[in-house]
Parts: C-alpha cells; sequence; structure tokens
C-alpha cells in the first residue's frame, strides 16, 4: 500500500493540473489559442529557466553522466527505428511517418521535468534525459514525415536547414547548456537574481500541464484508432517494458529511473499533430494516438512507478 500511495502521489498531481487545465478550456476560460501561446510561453521562458535553475547549483562533476546521456539517446534511436520497422507493415503508405512520430516521441520535456519535479524537488536528471533525446527526437520527425509514407519521397534542404537551426537554438537546450556552464564555473548567484530565477521557474509546471490539458480534445475521433491502439502500446507499454531493465542493469536509480521512465512511457506530445500538419500529413492517426496515450499514461505511469518502487529503484 506504501508503494502504490508513493506512485499516486507522485503522478496524480501531475494529471490533476492536466485535468484542470482541460476543464478550463471546456469552460472557455482557457480558449485553444490561448493555450497555443501560453504553451510558447512555458517552452521560450519558464521551462528553460527551471532547467538553468537546477543545474546551475549542482557541482557539475558530480552531477554529470555521459553514460546516462548515450542511454537516452540510444533507448530513444532504437525506439525510432523499432516504430519505423513496424510502420512498413502499414499498407497505406500515406500514414507511415505519422505513425513513427506517433510511436516514439514523447512530451518527455515537460512531463519529465514535472514528474522527477513533483518526486524530488528538482529536475537535474531530467535535463540529462532531455540531452540525451530530445535533440535526435526533432531531428527524426523531420527524417520520419519527409521520408516514410511520401509516394515520391524527396528531401527538403530548406526544411533540414531549419530543423538543425531549431535544435542548436531550441531554448529548452540554450537553459540547460547555460546552467551547465555556470555550474562548470562556479559563478556566485545573487539574492536578487536568485529569488527571480526561483519565481519564473516555478512557473514552469502548472502553466505548462493546464496549457497541455487544455489543448486537449477528445472529440478528435479519427479513422485510424486500430493504428493509434497500436502507437499506445508501443509507446507506453513495449518501449518501457524493454528499456527500463536495461536502465536498471546499468545502475539508473532515483531521478535517473523515473526521467528514463517518462522519455519512454509519457503520452505522445501534441506538437506531434501541429508537425505533421504542416508537414502535408492528414493527422488523423496522430491526433488519434495523442488521445489514447495522454488518457492511458495515467494508468501506465502510475503503474511502472509502482513496479519500480516495489524493485526498490525509485
Amino acid at each position: 500500500m506504501e508503494n502504490l500511495m508513493f506512485s499516486l502521489n507522485a503522478t496524480v498531481p501531475v494529471f490533476a493540473m492536466m485535468v484542470l487545465g482541460y476543464l478550463f478550456g471546456r469552460l472557455g476560460i482557457m480558449t485553444a489559442d490561448f493555450a497555443d501561446k501560453l504553451n510558447r510561453f512555458v517552452f521560450l521562458i519558464p521551462l528553460p529557466v527551471l532547467l538553468f535553475r537546477d543545474l546551475s547549483k549542482e557541482d557539475f562533476f558530480s552531477a554529470w553522466d555521459g553514460t546516462y546521456v548515450l542511454f537516452c539517446f540510444a533507448a530513444s534511436l532504437v525506439s525510432i527505428l523499432a516504430a519505423a520497422g513496424v510502420s512498413l507493415l502499414i499498407r497505406e503508405r500515406g500514414v507511415r511517418g505519422e505513425f513513427t512520430q506517433s510511436a516514439y516521441r514523447s512530451s518527455c520535456a515537460l512531463l519529465g521535468v514535472s514528474f522527477v519535479e513533483n518526486i524530488y524537488g528538482q529536475a537535474g536528471a531530467a535535463s540529462l534525459m532531455i540531452l540525451g533525446a530530445v535533440p535526435l527526437y526533432n531531428v527524426a520527425a523531420v527524417v520520419v514525415l519527409t521520408f516514410l509514407g511520401k509516394e515520391n519521397p524527396r528531401g527538403d534542404r530548406k526544411l533540414v536547414g531549419r530543423t538543425l537551426r531549431g535544435v542548436v537554438t531550441n531554448p529548452i537546450i540554450l537553459g540547460i547548456v547555460a546552467g551547465l556552464l555556470w555550474s562548470v564555473l562556479r559563478l556566485p548567484q545573487p539574492p536578487v537574481l536568485e529569488k527571480t530565477v526561483s519565481s519564473v521557474a516555478a512557473l514552469a509546471s502548472p502553466l505548462g500541464l493546464m496549457a497541455l490539458g487544455a489543448s486537449f480534445d477528445p472529440r478528435q475521433t479519427s479513422a485510424q484508432m486500430g493504428r493509434a491502439a497500436l502507437c499506445a502500446l508501443m509507446k507506453l507499454v513495449l518501449f518501457p517494458a524493454a528499456f527500463l531493465p536495461l536502465a536498471v542493469a546499468l545502475g539508473f536509480r532515483g531521478e535517473k529511473l523515473v526521467a528514463a521512465l517518462v522519455m519512454l512511457g509519457a503520452a505522445t506530445t501534441v506538437s506531434c499533430y501541429t508537425m505533421a500538419r504542416s508537414m502535408g500529413h492528414r493527422g488523423d492517426l496522430t491526433a488519434g494516438a495523442v488521445m489514447l496515450t495522454t488518457l492511458l499514461s495515467a494508468f501506465t505511469l502510475t503503474g511502472w512507478l509502482w513496479l519500480l518502487r516495489m524493485g526498490g529503484y525509485v
């Protein structure tokens, strides 16, 4: 019972904020346009500041774990390749790219930070997970949406260039790098700066989760729900089952293991739909995958966390 309560205390507050955002959206308090702008605000300011705050206070040489970053990169890469391989079994070429992106791409930045911070009070390990996974996520999304499911696939140099620039200038990545440099150089933080940074950082999780909830629309039904269910199975069950034992075997524990769990088993990010639509895909499969994984991840993440707690790993 104690382990179950630990798991519920870790997951329920996170999903409760999303439910609150969803209710605000249905009541018209948070419109779709407002939720989009709030999502962008959190991505640009509070979330990078939160990651900077937590890393800048750490001792870089004790906080850095190259093996963990490499594990996150490798697990993400294998997940992408596995999803792409399964997508080749789909006869309808036009949805292969959507299937691949929906099956591997988690909302790991916001949810990873929220989960780790909710349990451990700071998000240092989530930053390392983001470094290992998010740049690869973004580049792979462009590749699979361009080359999978196209009748006449061809590269778009401008699109690839914009994606690479986007990775380099990603505010979350910049916040992590700035925090690491601050830690390496052991720069002091005057009280005024420290309090300001902490106040801005405190906005990241509540505002981001409510905006995510307000963006969720269960009325987005899809003729691709069978394939969306397969995406959900891979995203929420198969990938965590494949890589969490490896993470445990490599010695990752506590917040690093929780961050890896979110990377592997969190819901498909809503940005997948926007990206799929912007690159000429219908978006039906993506919308269904986002809906299913968001609904089911409240239960699967709690279950995985309970199993890890039972094993004494978190």
